[in-house]
């Protein structure tokens, strides 16, 4: 049987054939069509909830307490964005560096910087203390960040994809346990018995994630926060001082706003180590005023009242029935960059 004649283009040639070009390609059009990089993202913030959501749709990780950030890499470098807005890059170099190391060219990470104690639990006023005094240069040497979500993934805008799809690339790009960056593990276990779990060893809580969500800005109950303790953010509105105590500051007072007012909700007196006491009072000092910024009934001889510009950042187990706070303990100040939120009293 005779064979069939070849085609005369693929005697003279074995390149496969192509078809010519309509029109010279543009040389600044890219291959393929790339998401434009966002200069930021406002965070998904979690909803507080008394009790872990039941059903396969959530995904449950350790709350870890430390500062939110995002970490952009980029083209020209990585830039370190706060929860607020602000370009940290300079207080985590470890952090920075880390993110230069990861095998991918353009990403947003979204995740915590925690410093963690002995245990291996995230300590607030352990990264407080390694970012160093307050009138210092503020860079943290010894903070990891642990990355719970992927925002971007080179030149893809990732935030319309459900939190399963975007967790999948996360765990790929970050593989070591051990490392600067690392993985806030997705916990497989029934909601109820990790809260419980997660308190019983001292932790602060757990998140929820609804797998099927996509990333949204803003807290919408997409992720849901359930605490073992409370830590909230009060003015410091004066200090007990104290003959004895160091630093001579006894117990430092704390507000709350109810409507456009501040109110008294109780002192603390401990949490305080002799460097942060002293930090402390010099800092108070600068801020000393005559009248008490709020309404106040209790013994006046030893008080200092101060202008209530500082925030500090206070765990406690409830709030009496007078509306006073119980079993508080001081853990830091919130940075003022970070427009750090006062507590809130809502009307009955």
């Amino acid at each position: 049987m005779a064979k069939p004649p070849r085609s005369r283009s693929l005697q003279a040639t074995d390149q496969p054939l192509r078809s010519r070009p309509r029109k010279l390609r543009d040389p600044a059009q890219p291959n393929l069509p790339l998401d434009p990089l966002p200069e930021r993202v406002e965070p998904c913030l979690a909803l507080l909830k008394a009790r872990p959501p039941k059903g396969p749709r959530w995904a449950f990780e350790i709350k870890w307490d430390g500062y939110r950030l995002a970490v952009h890499i980029e083209p020209k470098g990585v830039r370190i964005i706060t929860r607020g807005g602000h370009d940290w890059t300079d207080r985590f170099p470890a952090i920075a560096k880390a993110a230069k190391k990861l095998d991918v060219a353009t990403a947003i990470l979204d995740g915590e910087a925690v410093v963690l104690d002995e245990q291996g639990r995230s300590d607030f006023g352990l990264l407080q203390q390694s970012l160093g005094d307050r009138s210092g240069k503020r860079i943290s040497t010894e903070a990891i960040f642990m990355a719970f979500d992927l925002l971007y993934f080179d030149g893809h805008d990732l935030r319309t994809l459900e939190f399963t799809a975007r967790r999948h690339l996360l765990e790929g790009l970050i593989k070591s346990r051990d490392d600067v960056i690392r993985l806030s593990e997705e916990i497989e276990a029934d909601g109820d018995r990790l809260y419980f779990a997660a308190c019983e060893h001292g932790l602060e809580g757990i998140i929820a994630k609804d797998r099927e969500s996509p990333y949204r800005s803003g807290r919408r109950g997409d992720w849901q926060k359930i605490k073992c303790i409370q830590s909230d953010g009060f003015a410091i509105v004066g200090y007990e001082h104290s003959f004895v105590a160091r630093a001579g500051i006894g117990s430092l007072l704390l507000g709350a706003r109810h409507g456009r007012k501040l109110v008294y909700v109780g002192s603390v007196g401990t949490g305080f180590n002799e460097r942060t006491a002293h930090e402390l009072r010099a800092a108070l000092d600068k801020l000393k005023v005559k009248k008490p910024p709020v309404e106040y009934s209790g013994r006046r001889k030893y008080i200092v009242w101060v202008k209530p510009t500082l925030v500090a950042e206070i765990e406690y187990r409830a709030w009496t029935h007078d509306g006073k706070l119980r079993q508080s303990s001081y853990k830091g100040l919130r940075d003022l960059e970070e427009n750090a939120a006062i507590y809130e009293i809502l009307a009955n």
